[in-house]
């Protein structure tokens, strides 16, 4: 029975491979706003970016997300003034301070999930690595490894 079940992990193990690495990816990408730029700042992602952001928050394949900047339906709104997009201040005595900067703990929470994603993707390839070394069958392998890469891919490809 024991021996099934580790055949099996390793089947769904090298099946979902590919997706966990590919949601690996672009969360790591997302957690510091890579695949998105904003109005009025020097940076603007890459398309690749915006797309792949797309596909992991949408599931679509659209590069811009929402309504452009500025507009309501057909009309278009005066710009906001730099005092209306400000975040509102905490009351006196609130623990942010906006002449800090990004708040500590956030950056470290971010680089903490940013560790996860890596550790997420090294692991996967440990376990692909070790799906073709300790398993008898490596044409299943491969086959489950390029199922489930072509699943995913083919059905993106229907969307567009």
């Amino acid at each position: 029975m024991l021996k099934q079940a580790r055949q099996l992990h390793l089947y769904f193990g090298v099946f979902f491979a590919p997706s966990i690495i590919f949601f690996a990816f672009t969360g790591s990408l997302q957690l510091f706003g890579l695949h998105e730029g904003h109005p009025g700042e020097a940076y603007q992602p890459p398309v690749w970016a915006q797309k792949l952001a797309s596909i992991h928050k949408d599931q679509t394949v659209s590069e811009k997300h929402g309504p452009r900047p500025g507009f309501v339906g057909e009309q278009k709104r005066p710009p906001e003034s730099d005092e209306a997009r400000r975040p509102a201040q905490p009351p006196e005595g609130g623990r942010r301070d906006e002449r800090r900067g990004p708040n500590k703990l956030t950056l470290a929470l971010k680089g903490f999930f940013l560790a996860t994603a890596v550790g997420l993707i090294f692991s996967t390839l440990v376990g692909i690595y070790m799906a073709f070394k300790f398993n008898r069958s490596r044409a299943m392998v491969w086959g489950l490894l390029l199922l489930g890469t072509a699943i995913p891919v083919a059905l993106i490809a229907m969307m567009a």
